[in-house]
């Protein structure tokens, strides 16, 4: 074993002092690794980073919620809008009622009323998006609470007309007053603003998130005895009049496993009781999924091109290992006739090879943690270096090179001494 282990050594010295002869070549030789290790790091990070932005959005909507959202059916949509007709379509006060009754696995039904308003604070005013909603929906859609508390209970009972207010809207609205308390007019009427929450303004692709960055939000028994169901808008010089009871629901299951399941039987159950297609059913938990798997093909496809960089890199090796071969050929040729075996000439052409992508590899992971922490400096796109990426782009590295030195060394320990020693 020792015997093993000294000749291992000598190996590895003789095998480094051959490449440090050649330090430029050995470097150019290393560089297709060190990019293609980089590059495999860089583009899996970016890739990580952003699927795990958009799967973070909707994880906040919730695992367990299931989003109804009123719509204007289709066929009505197209329709022509006059000063007299009006538009009655969305959601029903009995559609909650029936959803909390009917279905079993549902634990709670959130029903939300929104419309468009005014806001005045002393000579400020704002447009903001005014939400009708019940306590629970703080409960559902968790948001940070910066100053003061959300709706309550006794707020929805006795119709009160305290409001809470996102973070955004405070900033624009109230300024440097002091939030919690201040009275404030919205439309024809004044509310008491008793807490200020953040929001969540990112949307996914298919799925808008329940509120915006401009929302007030109101006990749902003061939204229907201020505002009603009747909702008066002016578009193009033409005036809209819609009739909308509810523009969400959000329904709470019981647990995850159920969801899908329960999305399914709310639809069935919508079908019963409305005759046009007037609302949308958002399933954050199914879309979780589908982010899940889409990031995986992504990165799939990502991990795959930036391959391409390291299989180039290990024709270079293959192509330099090849050269160093046929310089070295009365060398190898001494070597074996003082008694070297064909394993020597092997082991030391791999060690060479071995130094070349294990050396580029390691350059590799510094460039690949240095690009996304240089896309997050400077674009502001989020990042993640995952340890995974960096064990298995190292590892490609490692494995690249030996595969690709392999025939090389083969080649070299193949060579007849005695046509090796009269090699000029």
């Amino acid at each position: 074993m020792k015997f093993t282990r000294s000749r291992l050594s000598r190996d590895f010295k003789l095998g480094l002092k051959n490449l440090m002869l050649h330090k430029l070549r050995s470097l150019l030789t290393m560089l297709g690794l060190v990019f293609g290790v980089g590059s495999v790091i860089a583009m899996l990070a970016i890739g990580e980073g952003a699927s795990a932005e958009a799967m973070d959005q909707i994880r906040k909507l919730g695992s367990r919620n299931i989003i109804i959202t009123a719509q204007k059916a289709a066929e009505e949509s197209a329709s022509t809008q006059d000063d007299v007709r009006m538009s009655i379509y969305g959601l029903l006060y009995e559609d909650a009622e029936r959803i909390a009754s009917t279905v079993p696995t549902v634990k709670a039904v959130v029903p939300v009323k929104s419309m468009q308003q005014s806001a005045r604070y002393g000579r400020r005013e704002l447009d903001l998006r005014v939400v009708g909603t019940s306590e629970e929906w703080f409960e559902l859609v968790e948001r940070d609470v910066i100053a003061g508390r959300v709706l309550s209970k006794r707020d929805i009972k006795d119709s009160a007309s305290v409001a809470v207010l996102t973070e955004y809207g405070a900033r624009r609205l109230l300024a440097a007053a002091t939030a919690i308390g201040t009275g404030i007019r919205i439309g024809g009427n004044t509310y008491e603003v008793v807490g200020i929450v953040k929001s969540e303004t990112s949307t996914d692709g298919s799925m808008q998130t329940p509120d915006q960055m401009i929302d007030v939000y109101i006990p749902l028994s003061t939204a229907k005895e201020h505002y009603g169901d009747v909702f008066f808008q002016r578009k193009q010089g033409t005036n809209i009049r819609e009739m909308v009871e509810l523009h969400q629901l959000i329904v709470y299951v019981d647990e995850e496993r159920n969801v899908e399941g329960t999305a399914a039987a709310i639809e069935r159950l919508l079908e019963l009781y409305h005759k046009k297609r007037d609302y949308s059913i958002s399933v954050p938990l199914a879309l979780l999924r589908q982010a899940e798997a889409t990031q995986r093909t992504f990165s799939i496809v990502l991990g795959s091109i930036a391959g391409i960089s390291l299989l180039v890199g290990g024709i270079g090796i293959m192509n330099i290992m090849l050269a160093t071969v046929t310089e070295r050929t009365r060398e190898i040729g001494i070597r074996r006739a003082i008694g070297a075996h064909r394993n020597q000439i092997v082991s030391q052409f791999l060690i060479e090879t071995l130094v070349l992508s294990l050396g580029g590899g390691l350059i590799g992971i510094f460039v690949g943690v240095l690009i996304p922490w240089l896309v997050t400096m400077f674009a502001g796109m989020p990042t993640i270096v995952t340890a995974p990426s960096i064990v298995l782009a190292l590892g490609i590295s490692v494995t690249v090179g030996i595969v690709f030195g392999i025939y090389p060394a083969i080649r070299a320990s193949k060579l007849d001494p005695i046509e090796a020693l009269r090699h000029e």
